[in-house]
């Protein structure tokens, strides 16, 4: 059996032999800076079902809902600071080593440790802003959740007056087609991919793991539990995400 060293320095001779690698993280690397997943127990959806797309465009007071949640969660998202799995994941791009980080999370905690907006691809959104859902004019969120915690006002956008959400991806709203189609781009064109913190059963999100293994990438999975593509990948790690990953790419 490998132990959890023998894995690690395998992590790392994989880290530096490789020419182009795309790093691919889920909710489990944010969980270290203290933000909450969604599908653990405990988790914001066990506490909360999910508000369907559908039943936000339809229903005022489920926007409300909304709005009420998201300035909830806002109480922890907001304080949250990059930890050492992002700054890590950082390193690897200004490195050049990393061409794209392909995430699930829609904290921006990855451009807040340093890596550029436009070697982000954001699969599932960001919560640090919101858009207008007719015309994708961007809005910050301030000046939206002072005025919603004054009478519970709804925001509509002032140039078409249409209804505007925060801007991530809400159960059965369509996958961002553009966000897609680099994720796939990126996932074609890497030699390692490199899966951090992610469950891998949210699809077609999970698929790009499957996609890269399938194109002769190299896959390592670093996660703290097992996930169903374990026994696929060439290299599983189940550890700490912050250490293990400093420790690969020479940070600690």
């Amino acid at each position: 059996m490998t132990t959890r060293q023998e894995a690690a320095d395998r992590l790392r001779e994989l880290v530096h032999g490789a020419r182009r690698i795309v790093v691919f993280t889920g909710a489990g690397i944010s969980t270290e800076s203290g933000i909450p997943d969604f599908r653990s127990p405990g988790g914001l959806w066990t506490l909360n079902k999910p508000i369907d797309f559908s039943d936000f465009i339809v229903s005022e007071e489920m926007r409300r809902e909304n709005w009420r949640r998201k300035i909830e969660v806002d109480k922890t998202m907001k304080i949250a600071e990059p930890n050492r799995g992002h700054l890590a994941v950082a390193a690897l791009v200004s490195r050049g080593i990393a061409s794209a980080v392909i995430t699930q999370n829609v904290d921006g905690l990855h451009q807040k440790s340093g890596v550029p907006d436009e070697q982000v691809i954001e699969l599932h959104g960001n919560s640090t802003y919101a858009t207008c859902l007719d015309c994708n004019t961007r809005y910050e969120l301030e000046a939206i959740k002072s005025a919603f915690e004054i009478d519970e006002t709804l925001p509509t956008c002032t140039f078409c007056g249409g209804i505007i959400k925060q801007a991530t991806i809400s159960f059965g709203q369509a996958m961002p087609v553009e966000a897609m189609q680099r994720a796939q781009e990126a996932t074609l064109d890497c030699d390692l991919f490199l899966t951090i913190g992610s469950s891998l059963v949210v699809y077609p999100a999970a698929g790009f793991p499957v996609l890269a293994k399938d194109n002769g990438s190299t896959l390592v999975i670093l996660n703290r539990d097992a996930t169903d593509l374990d026994t696929f990948a060439d290299l599983v790690i189940n550890d700490e995400i912050g250490p293990t990953l400093s420790d690969a790419v020479g940070l600690n």
